[in-house]
């Protein structure tokens, strides 16, 4: 009887539940990495089982990125990230940035990982450029008008800020790696305290 209770547990997924395991398959083994059948042995379900969920692990794929790029489109949206002052419209950029890589840890690292190798990745890929592109010119309007210094290069500041961000992927680790603000706040005083003028 227990056997029964406990399939049937675990063919009760739900989309948001597929989703998240396929991401931390996806995470751990690589997207080229990752068949169906891991996918399935993950959920707890039969590989056939998998299809009455997803048609495939490219839809689970795009669903996740999806996730992650909301957010940051989002964000760039925003009105706190299109009007005032350039310097402060950065600053809150890079605190939300934070903040969605935070609240979307498992997304925005499969985010960072994807190479082009398939047509979702690569639309991924364009995406994010976009944000890319946002970013890098506001950092140039803050640096015309007068907000970063004159002696470091806008192009290179956008790097390694915006690499400063996405490291964190890499080592954060909830609860133990303190909150979206403590980060945002650590990483606003050590980058920008050098960068304004």
């Amino acid at each position: 009887m227990a056997t029964s209770t406990t399939r049937r547990g675990k063919r009760g997924h739900d989309p948001e539940s597929v989703l998240a395991i396929a991401v931390d398959v996806f995470n751990e083994r690589g997207y080229d990495g990752t068949s169906m059948e891991d996918l399935a042995r993950a959920l707890g379900v039969t590989k056939s089982a998998i299809y009455y969920h997803v048609p495939g692990k490219e839809q689970l794929l795009a669903r996740a990125l999806d996730r992650a790029l909301g957010g940051l489109f989002a964000m760039i949206a925003d009105e706190r990230a299109t009007s005032g002052p350039a310097i402060a419209r950065l600053e809150w950029v890079v605190r939300q940035s934070v903040r969605i890589l935070v609240d979307h840890l498992p997304y925005v690292t499969l985010l960072l990982r994807v190479r082009g190798n398939s047509a979702t990745e690569q639309a991924a890929l364009e995406r994010r450029r976009e944000i890319d592109r946002f970013v890098s010119h506001l950092v140039k309007e803050a640096a015309a008008a007068g907000g970063i210094r004159p002696d470091v290069d806008p192009s290179l500041v956008t790097r390694l800020l915006f690499g400063t961000v996405n490291s964190i992927t890499e080592w954060y680790r909830p609860p133990r790696g303190g909150s979206a603000d403590d980060l945002a706040d650590a990483l606003l005083k050590m980058t920008f305290d050098g960068l304004r003028v």
